[in-house]
């Protein structure tokens, strides 16, 4: 999903936020078992991008006081992106300045009657570690990966740390949000590109773990369901038939791709239990700061953590400084960095941004400050920048996801590691 901007790193000084985290190497001896545990029953079938391998040779290790700090960070940007939510839905004028498609501003009148208690809510903040303490690049507020490296990788890697423990479990949290709202069993559709491995894997986990207390899912495509009466219905062979839930793996802006005849306007007004329900595309688009000062709503935690982000026709063009977004851009796909791009894609980049300002952003750089890799084989050990994705479900904070990268850009190519926690009382384990 979404890509993660970072920026230059600024000097070798360890701040205080780094200081409460490390890179700790898991044995050498035990890694190639690990691995193997995370592709078989960690649902993470292919480990590599373009032949690197992307399942970390560490852990990140917190200490409580960090872990706790990024918890309440997550929760309050969580509370405050549900008020923004929620003074769009009062004002919908204000979407068209966040460069969605048309055919999603055509269909967002059907928000309305949009009821927040009804549907699980999903979000996932990316936190990278700066001098000037946390910064968040974004948030991924419609479809947000890493669902699986958040449950299983914390536990997987948990026995080579004693001393250390994951902190929550985000499938649990999911499932606790869906028994709330419709009870202990009943038939999930599990919507997704069928046709892309690295989303069934995914709905797969997510899938696998229902069914492992009491629910039926079903795997579906988006144009698998039919809206009757606002409420969702199957049409998958062999398992047709009223739905009680949809958990959402497909992205908004894809969506609005299909045919007509599809029906996929339903999800917009659909009265089916859904993780996420469509309101989560006003606050996907990258472009939401531009509005914030007209929805009325208290930011103090997005204030703090979020860079600088400006229409692109406001800065001249990216430098040291800046860097432009498009504003619904996913997995880093065409963030401008000088040093991270060759020419022709600068060109191109800047071009689109020029014809098409409506749907890009220029976003301040911010200074990623990496960490020093433990490394048991006796090498020399690598400095690694990290993002920190911290989920929240219903405005709790509900599992870390770890990655790592030799750059100062999180994308694709990132390598999955999982976060563990000091066990309380045990702050200063090594």
């Amino acid at each position: 999903m979404p890509g993660r901007l970072t920026g230059d790193v600024s000097g070798e000084e360890t701040s205080e936020i780094s200081a409460g985290m490390r890179l700790a190497a898991i044995p050498a001896e035990h890694y190639t078992d690990y691995r193997y545990d995370v592709i078989f029953d960690g649902y993470k079938w292919d480990p590599k991008v373009e032949d690197h391998n992307t399942v970390a040779r560490h852990a990140l290790l917190l200490q409580p006081s960090t872990a706790r700090q990024l918890e309440r960070l997550a929760e309050q940007l969580a509370l405050e992106t549900v008020q923004m939510e929620g003074a769009l839905l009062e004002c919908l004028s204000l979407a068209r300045q966040l460069g969605l498609p048309r055919r999603i501003l055509s269909t967002l009148e059907r928000l309305r009657g949009y009821d927040a208690s009804r549907h699980v809510r999903l979000m996932r903040f990316d936190f990278h570690p700066t001098p000037d303490g946390w910064r968040i690049s974004e948030v991924n507020s419609d479809v947000p990966g890493g669902l699986a490296e958040a449950s299983v990788l914390p536990r997987l890697a948990a026995r080579y740390f004693p001393g250390y423990e994951p902190r929550h479990h985000l499938a649990d949290r999911l499932l606790k949000g869906v028994r709330t709202r419709i009870g202990g069993q009943g038939r999930l559709a599990f919507v997704h590109a069928t046709s892309y491995s690295d989303d069934r894997q995914v709905m797969e986990f997510l899938g696998d773990h229902f069914a492992s207390h009491g629910y039926t899912p079903v795997m579906a495509a988006p144009d698998h369901i039919r809206w009757h009466g606002r409420r969702a219905h199957s049409i998958v062979e062999g398992q047709e038939g009223p739905l009680d839930g949809l958990l959402r793996f497909f992205p908004l802006e894809w969506l609005a791709n299909l045919p007509r005849s599809s029906g996929w306007q339903g999800f917009y007004d659909g009265e089916t239990v859904a993780c996420n329900h469509p309101v989560a595309m006003l606050t996907q688009s990258k472009r939401l700061p531009l509005i914030w000062d007209k929805l009325g709503v208290s930011l103090d935690a997005w204030r703090q953590t979020l860079p600088d982000t400006r229409d692109p026709r406001q800065v001249q063009r990216a430098d040291a400084d800046w860097v432009l977004k498009p504003a619904l851009g996913r997995v880093g796909e065409g963030i401008l960095i000088g040093e991270a791009v060759t020419q022709r894609e600068r060109r191109k980049i800047e071009r689109s941004a020029r014809w098409f300002p409506g749907k890009w952003i220029a976003q301040r750089r911010f200074a990623s400050e990496p960490l020093v890799a433990e490394d048991m084989s006796g090498t020399e050990p690598g400095k690694y920048h990290v993002c920190i994705g911290v989920f929240t479900v219903d405005g709790r904070c509900a599992g870390f996801y770890g990655r790592i990268s030799p750059y100062a850009r999180i994308d694709h190519r990132a390598i999955d590691i999982p976060v563990l926690v000091a066990k309380e009382g045990e702050e200063h384990v090594r």
